[in-house]
């Protein structure tokens, strides 16, 4: 038996996942096996390492991604993850980091879960403004269908406390433990494995609201179970899904449509859009009644990776649904009909790490003593970086000058401007050092008060991407930073 190692929820809880397609394999397993329970768990308590063992781990893993010409590519997935623990997006150990190399969702620092935020924010932002009848829904993340007994293939959350009952029961024979354990999956909670049936289940509801007429959407983001990849150990990722309602005859344009917004959509926050493009999903490729399929890919270092999908469901995922009843989901769109699916279903978690390979440069510069390093900034887009403007101290007055930081830093936030609070460090550190730290960080700004600013109001501000630094009046910058977020995201 394995439990889900992944989730710290699932195991706080007690709770294992198991899929019903292989259960009976699982069981025997289980009743050769039951000192694996606790094996799994201690394995899960000692798996947490060092940073540096979790980044090496996950290099193995992607070394094989790489085509064999490209040493440089296994080191910018190296300085990559690296910097990702580093600097606080995703939190160290072997087991998070590779969750995190495979596009899966992990344990975030401070960094990522802003990023991650931001990112998902910007969702929203894109299908609210995409269509008027776009509305957003929230459905369960595990549910008890009525007439739902056989399940197959579904993954259901049990608990272990119910197993471990079953396995003490040293009278059952075998194939009555299998057959206890199969009675407890079946009265058991499925959890999702995706969006798409939550949004099914809300048609009904949803259709009076637009008068039963054609087309509308139902939008949700949310985490996903994924099946097991052979592991034996579904992992969770974090969608974003679009389900779009619309007539037979127009479903086609509709998927046409959304693969273009859809793709213009990750480009616009992209360094380099080029590595962001859309294929048609193979005939062989295609999923259940499904007549078309468009995939949006990013070209990482190790090869492309799927971040979108977009399907033609056509009506037979409706008619499943809702036990083929066409009285309750026939619309108005020219004629009366059952509506057709388009579905959009993306990968968050592996959107994110998309954003900040791409957003990765590594460049050449020289210090103070003449010496050639390397300078690691993170260009991510000034709507998604996760800090807009670090606030820091020059020479002067600590006191004065941190309570004009205080100043700063509440203007910020009443704008809701993210900013990093450098001026309480206590380190002592370099600007050259502040500089590279605040780079790999992905900071827009840097904002320094010294004891120019209590005489004369004038400060100093780096940019992140230019490194110029320039003088500024302090009644300015709010104005300035508010500016220049506004105008990037308009781009």
């Amino acid at each position: 038996m394995r439990i889900h190692p992944f989730n710290r929820r699932t195991l706080d809880t007690g709770t294992s996942l198991w899929s019903l397609s292989s259960w009976s394999h699982t069981v025997r397993h289980c009743v050769t096996r039951l000192h694996t329970l606790c094996t799994v768990l201690s394995t899960h308590a000692s798996s947490l390492k060092a940073s540096q063992r979790g980044v090496a781990g996950v290099l193995r893993s992607s070394r094989g991604r790489c085509s064999s010409s490209g040493s440089g590519d296994v080191g910018e997935v190296r300085t990559l993850l690296q910097l990702c623990v580093d600097r606080h997006f995703v939190s160290p150990g072997h087991t998070n980091t590779e969750l995190f190399g495979r596009g899966l969702s992990c344990s975030y620092g401070p960094l990522g879960m802003e990023l991650r935020r931001n990112l998902l924010e910007q969702w929203w932002l894109s299908m609210s403004r995409a269509r008027a009848q776009l509305f957003g829904i929230n459905t369960l993340s595990s549910s008890r269908r009525d007439g739902d007994t056989e399940g197959g293939g579904q993954l259901r959350m049990v608990q272990a406390e119910s197993l471990r009952q079953i396995f003490e029961q040293q009278h059952l024979s075998k194939e009555q433990m299998i057959q206890e354990v199969q009675t407890l999956l079946q009265r058991s909670p499925c959890v999702r494995t995706n969006l798409l049936q939550g949004a099914l289940e809300e048609f009904v509801p949803s259709v009076e609201l637009v008068n039963r007429k054609l087309p509308f959407g139902l939008a949700e983001t949310g985490l996903c179970f994924q099946p097991s990849d052979g592991s034996g150990c579904p992992a969770e990722v974090t969608q974003a899904s679009l389900v779009w309602f619309c007539s037979p005859r127009t479903s086609s344009q509709w998927l046409d449509h959304w693969a273009r917004q859809r793709l213009k959509w990750w480009r616009k926050f992209s360094l380099s859009p080029s590595d962001f493009s859309s294929s048609e999903v193979p005939a062989d490729e295609r999923v259940g009644a499904a007549s078309r399929g468009v995939r949006i890919v990013y070209n990482f270092p190790w090869g492309p990776e799927p971040l979108e999908t977009l399907w033609n469901q056509g009506d037979a995922e409706l008619l499943q649904t809702h036990k083929g009843v066409w009285t309750k989901l026939q619309c108005r769109s020219g004629r009366k009909s059952v509506p057709h699916v388009v579905s959009v279903t993306g990968n968050m978690d592996r959107g994110l790490m998309a954003f900040l390979s791409n957003s990765l440069q590594l460049l050449k510069k020289g210090d103070s003593k003449q010496r050639l390093l390397q300078r690691k900034v993170l260009k991510l887009h000034p709507v998604l970086a996760p800090v807009k403007v670090a606030l820091d101290i020059g020479r002067g007055a600590t006191m004065e000058l941190r309570q004009v930081c205080e100043g700063l830093l509440q203007e910020f936030m009443e704008s809701k401007i993210s900013v990093w609070p450098g001026y309480l460090e206590t380190v002592p550190t370099s600007m050259e050092q502040l500089h590279a730290k605040y780079d790999e960080m992905g900071v827009l700004f840097t904002v320094v008060i010294s004891d120019n600013t209590l005489e004369s109001g004038l400060l100093q501000v780096r940019s992140r991407d230019t490194t110029i630094k320039e003088t500024m009046h302090i009644s300015e910058i709010k104005n300035f930073l508010s500016r220049y977020i506004s105008a990037a995201d308009k781009i």
